[in-house]
């Protein structure tokens, strides 16, 4: 039997996941803007939008969420864009209408792909019923 505790624990390889491709989202919306890609230009880009996700990851750990599903993919997404942009917005930096459509697409993409991928592999590595 799997406790709830060991199935939050489970969850930090997730988060980790999700951080880390917040941190590709920025190095990628950097290099096609040609700004420098420096350790802490890095770090201060990504940084709402990690904060965003950590924000939502906590509300989804105290709530005993699996966050390793797609729905609550959806909600991780979701509160890392909203989040994220909000939070660039109140540090200076620009939320134009496109970056925010597309910021949205490719966090969509990154942070919903790879639960996607995982359901795709489970589903085909489960064996079924009779």
């Amino acid at each position: 039997m799997t406790t709830p505790a060991r199935k939050q624990r489970e969850d930090w390889p997730a988060i980790g996941t999700d951080i880390l491709l917040i941190v590709v989202f920025a190095i990628i919306g950097m290099r096609n803007h040609d700004a420098a890609l420096t350790a802490g230009d890095v770090a201060w880009t990504a940084l709402p939008f990690a904060a965003g996700a950590l924000i939502t990851h906590l509300i989804l750990f105290y709530r005993k969420v699996n966050v390793r599903g797609l729905v609550p993919g959806v909600i991780v997404w979701l509160g890392t864009w909203i989040l994220g942009m909000l939070l660039r917005a109140v540090t200076g930096g620009g939320t134009p209408w496109e970056f925010v459509a597309i910021g949205g697409a490719f966090l969509a993409l990154f942070l919903l792909g790879w639960r996607l991928i995982r359901w795709f592999v489970l589903r085909v590595r489960t064996p079924k019923e009779s």
